[in-house]
């Protein structure tokens, strides 16, 4: 039976911080049950952030708070040395070795990344570029795109568009299939920024297979068939080739590692 640990996240921002750590580091515990429904996000208030430290301690709670005042930091200190209740501030620490190393006082600033820039501009200009030119809808987007991903039926083309353009990478994607012919635009994009997309046709089967099964569809078709997958990926293999694209085994990993190996490319070629 797994163990079960609630976490308490107070966050004096949105709380993105403390989730994605939070996330991180209980996947290293998998037999560990952890309970990440007590959120608490935009919490300035004193009085509320004591009360909520009370409920922490009535549900044996671990606290993790991402806060940046130093009065809301010193009460869930006080709080902790005072009950015993366990908590770590995952700010706090950083600011101070950064402070002490180079005399520069935080702001102190809740928020503060999440604040209209230009970066988040251009975040969003990316994400409607994905959108906009996903699966060939508009050739001309391969033009114009900083990224061009390529591969046969279900090698994450559009997951892998989007989680790229949370980076502020233009990303256009097109499928291959071997009775349609190439746009013209493709041949005109500099090798450098063509991925090519491939996956062993075992575990393509198995994905296609279980796709046609949450469509409702009969899994012996065509679209699964072992021969006609392998006929797909020798053509995109050949495409690849032509085009003196990238080429991104995607089998088995995940959508980050995927996004790493090709920002890991790009910066290796611009």
């Amino acid at each position: 039976m797994k163990r079960s640990v609630p976490l308490y996240m107070i966050s004096d921002s949105v709380g993105e911080t403390s989730l994605k750590l939070v996330n991180a580091a209980a996947a290293q515990f998998p037999t560990v049950n952890f309970d990440l429904s007590y959120r608490f996000p935009f919490t300035k208030d004193e009085e509320e952030l004591k009360s909520i430290l009370g409920d922490a301690l009535k549900d044996s709670a671990v606290v993790v708070t991402t806060l940046v005042s130093d009065n809301l930091t010193k009460i869930v200190e006080d709080f902790g040395d005072r009950t015993g209740l366990q908590y770590i501030n995952l700010m706090s620490h950083f600011m101070d070795i950064v402070h002490q190393k180079t005399g520069v006082a935080p702001l102190q600033q809740a928020g503060v990344v999440h604040k209209l820039n230009q970066e988040y501009f251009d975040r969003v200009a990316a994400i409607e570029f994905a959108v906009k030119y996903d699966d060939g809808k508009d050739a001309k987007g391969f033009l114009e795109a900083d990224l061009v991903l390529l591969g046969i039926s279900r090698t994450s083309k559009t997951p892998l568009s989007m989680y790229l353009a949370n980076n502020r990478l233009k990303v256009a994607n097109l499928p291959l299939i071997p009775e349609v012919p190439l746009p013209e635009q493709i041949k005109k994009v500099p090798k450098e920024k063509i991925i090519g997309l491939v996956i062993e046709p075992e575990v393509q089967k198995k994905i296609r297979m279980s796709r046609l099964n949450s469509l409702g569809l009969a899994e012996n078709s065509r679209y699964s068939d072992i021969n006609r997958i392998k006929e797909e990926v020798d053509y995109a293999l050949g495409v690849y080739d032509d085009l003196g694209a990238f080429t991104l085994d995607v089998t088995n990993k995940s959508i980050e590692e995927s996004a790493t190996l090709i920002c890991e490319h790009l910066d290796n070629c611009l």
